[in-house]
């Protein structure tokens, strides 16, 4: 188990063999957890919580894409808007 120090303005250095397994980079966000018997945990934070209905969305969205199911590229923004309007109406 590595030992760090901690520096003066409360940091502590991560082991570069941790950084790396954990594929951590610069700006990353973790959770500090304090538990009993003064531990603290250290884990990696994903700021946008992933739910099982976005990645199905994603992946349909994904398919869509490789099926050629898509519009555009578009010069404009009044261009994509226009091709929004004059699309067919989906049921939800």
């Amino acid at each position: 188990m590595p030992t760090v120090k901690l520096g003066a303005s409360r940091q502590i250095v991560i082991p570069k063999k941790l950084y790396d397994e954990l594929g951590l980079a610069a700006g990353d966000y973790l959770n500090v957890e304090l538990y009993e018997g003064g531990k603290l945990l250290v884990t990696p934070k994903e700021l946008v919580d992933r739910h099982p209905e976005i990645d199905k969305r994603l992946a349909e969205a994904e398919e869509d894409v490789k099926a050629g199911r898509v519009r555009g590229p578009f010069k404009t923004a009044h261009e994509a808007t226009a091709a929004l309007r004059s699309a067919p109406r989906r049921k939800r």
